[in-house]
């Protein structure tokens, strides 16, 4: 094991990128921490026909080939790839994850959603009220459209095992996109440290708040990995 850190990889939700991660970037980069922000691609054939699996593909690519230890770091859509892929990590951070029970009753989306060409700026600020008006402006111009096939398989929900690693589930209070008992209800159930914070659905990552929920994530980390809580695996 690494005495200053090890790796970590950082997975995005839905219609977003490897940038919503900028700020837990420099907090795991500036403690020691190899850091890794991909973006997920669309399957070969396009975004309409990608699915759940091509993306938890390339998570499980991404974590296999990054030194151990190693932490799995997902937010929404990516916190669900990530506990799709909790055998291959010696540790697991989830921020506001899409549960593996699903989101009964939710509505099915077109092929391909379109969230990157109807953005807005007016639109995006409501959805970031706990960031500035530059990191707002940064996310509306990085906006992508997402895969309906993807979200569609994510909501009907999947019969995932516990994870054997530690895990941490961050919740925001204000979440209107997965309710903040959902995500206290998957600590429970897991069981997993639990830790709420403040805000919506993306402040974690991309609001004023967001070295805060980084350096308390790192902070649960570093004591893990000094109680030995945290065993690196041969396997993977």
């Amino acid at each position: 094991m690494a005495e200053r850190g090890g790796s970590v990889v950082f997975v995005h939700g839905a219609g977003a990128g490897g940038w919503e991660w900028a700020a837990w970037s420099r907090v795991f980069a500036a403690a020691g921490w190899q850091v890794l922000a991909p973006d997920l691609r669309a399957a070969p054939a396009g975004l309409a026909a990608t699915r759940l699996q091509d993306y938890a593909a390339q998570v499980r690519g991404w974590l296999a080939a990054a030194p151990r230890p190693r932490v799995a770091v997902g937010a929404s859509l990516g916190g669900l790839l990530v506990a799709m892929n909790a055998d291959l990590a010696d540790a697991l951070v989830l921020v506001n994850p899409m549960p593996p029970a699903g989101s009964p009753g939710a509505a099915r989306r077109p092929a391909i959603v379109p969230w990157g060409r109807r953005a807005t700026l007016s639109g995006t600020r409501r959805a970031m009220p706990g960031a500035d008006d530059a990191a707002a402006l940064h996310a509306f111009r990085r906006w992508r459209d997402e895969s309906g096939a993807v979200l569609d398989e994510a909501a009907a929900g999947l019969a995932l095992p516990v994870p054997t690693a530690p895990v941490l589930v961050l919740g925001s209070r204000a979440d209107t996109d997965v309710p903040f008992a959902a995500s206290a209800a998957l600590a429970a159930v897991w069981p997993a440290t639990f830790l709420p914070i403040e805000g919506g659905h993306v402040d974690p990552l991309l609001g004023r708040s967001a070295p805060f929920a980084a350096n308390q994530a790192l902070a649960w980390l570093q004591e893990r990995m000094g109680s030995g809580n945290i065993c690196v695996s041969n396997a993977g």
